[in-house]
């Protein structure tokens, strides 16, 4: 069977909580990335029975458990070139010219989706304790098979449902 698109889970901002919601939307994702703020080791063996994980710490991870997560991580997912690092004011260089099609990032607990130049930005807000009056979300990239990108915000809500808070936006990669 050929896979025609590849689903991406993005979570940030756990700190310590891996809610049943989250399980839920992100049931089916071929991989899923953390970007960090991750809380505690259980956290990340959670999200490990629903897909394979690619964690990075955030500034709020410490302990020896934490120590042992990268700052940023590079990610091929469906022939598309992914950044991950936990606070986007810290990007140091410029993705499009790196080759980089999306970046994720976590750290302001605010959910967003924005195109900056050819490359996707996609910060899935807090999967954690809701802050403020921020909304308790995740997100998920599906990238096609022509390396088409289309983000989409999930909003949790607490009756187990993922619901989203918006349609699928996207952007050709390439081209």
């Amino acid at each position: 069977m050929i896979r025609t698109n590849t689903l991406v889970g993005l979570i940030s901002d756990t700190h310590g909580l891996l809610r049943y919601e989250v399980i839920d939307a992100l049931r089916g994702c071929h991989i899923i990335l953390h970007a960090g703020d991750i809380g505690t080791p259980a956290v990340l063996e959670g999200l490990r029975e629903i897909a394979p994980l690619v964690a990075i710490r955030g500034n709020n991870d410490k302990g020896a458990w934490a120590s042992q997560l990268p700052e940023t991580e590079v990610v091929e997912a469906g022939g598309v070139s992914l950044y991950v690092l936990h606070n986007v004011n810290d990007l140091d260089f410029d993705p499009a010219v790196a080759g980089f099609q999306a970046v994720i990032a976590g750290h302001s607990h605010r959910p967003r989706i924005e195109d900056r130049q050819g490359v996707l930005f996609v910060n899935p807000g807090s999967a954690g304790p809701r802050r403020f009056r921020l909304p308790v979300t995740v997100a998920r990239l599906r990238v096609s098979r022509a390396k088409k990108i289309e983000a989409e915000v999930v909003e949790l809500q607490a009756d187990g449902t993922g619901n989203s808070c918006g349609r699928w936006r996207d952007r050709s990669s390439g081209s």
